[in-house]
């Protein structure tokens, strides 16, 4: 194991599909506070085939897994758009990426683009900007490390929002309420 990635509790994957250029970002957690390890793109565009981009995207998130070693994948859900041929292709691409953390046992959790972003920025349809400039306060990224492909950072704010996910109460994360929680858990309440 790459000694550096030891200091971590627990590190989550982000991954915000595409066809065209598909985000990734390295969430470290120790002591329960995130740090950025690592954020980039792959670059798809140069491949005319579709399949050899889906296994360009095997191949380097498969990489990403066996070099950072993460607990957890956390990936953008496609969204509902009108063009039923690039939905098409982004399921493939989002399909491909879980494919490859599943081959190496990591646990995928997917979250809505809203969700993110609300997660994120307080705003559910916050722009991609405003996505970055809110992960790197969070995070405290120097602007000079911040890339011009808006992906990478999309890709951190997926495993930031699992990150928040993660810390919330089982009852916030759809028990539906304390009643339902209790009838489900009597030995839990006395």
């Amino acid at each position: 194991m790459n000694e550096s990635l030891k200091q971590w509790d627990k590190i989550i994957l982000g991954i915000d599909p595409g066809t065209n250029v598909m985000g990734y970002g390295l969430l470290g957690i120790s002591r329960n506070k995130p740090a950025m390890i690592t954020m980039g793109v792959i670059q798809l565009n140069k491949f005319e085939d579709h399949y050899m981009r889906l296994r360009r995207i095997y191949d380097r998130v498969l990489g990403i897994v066996e070099q950072y070693l993460p607990d957890e994948l956390a990936i953008e859900a496609p969204f509902f758009g009108k063009n039923v041929q690039s939905m098409l292709k982004l399921g493939r691409a989002q399909g491909v990426a879980m494919a490859a953390a599943l081959s190496r046992d990591v646990p995928i959790t997917e979250y809505e683009p809203r969700k993110i972003k609300m997660a994120i920025t307080g705003n559910g349809g916050a722009s991609k900007e405003q996505v970055q400039e809110m992960i790197r306060r969070e995070l405290n990224i120097p602007r000079e490390n911040l890339l011009p492909q808006l992906d990478a950072t999309d890709a951190l704010a997926a495993a930031l929002c699992h990150f928040y996910e993660s810390r919330k109460p089982a009852v916030a994360k759809g028990a539906g309420s304390w009643k339902a929680f209790i009838a489900a858990h009597p030995d839990r309440v006395k």
